[in-house]
């Protein structure tokens, strides 16, 4: 977002993140993480962090990490200010 010039902070962008904990194989473990996002972006700048935000997780280190282990979920809510 701060590549395309859309500040992220300091109260711009926040997260609501739920894991689910299964044991497919009788031992427990994360096995699919949900984001949800909210973010505030300036006027005409919705579409700018709509196609940025739909390629966030080939740019998040952590989904990248753990890619294969565990399934994310990325959606988000973008408001105009």
């Amino acid at each position: 977002m701060e590549a395309r010039k859309i500040p992220t902070s300091p109260d711009k962008v926040s997260a609501d993140i739920q894991g689910t904990i299964e044991a497919p194989e009788g031992i427990l473990k994360i096995t699919k993480i949900k984001c949800h996002y909210h973010v505030k972006v300036p006027d005409g700048k919705q579409e700018t962090a709509e196609r940025a935000l739909s390629v966030f997780d080939k740019k998040c280190p952590v989904a990248q990490t753990l890619k294969g282990a565990v399934s994310f979920e990325h959606t988000w809510d973008i408001e105009a200010y």
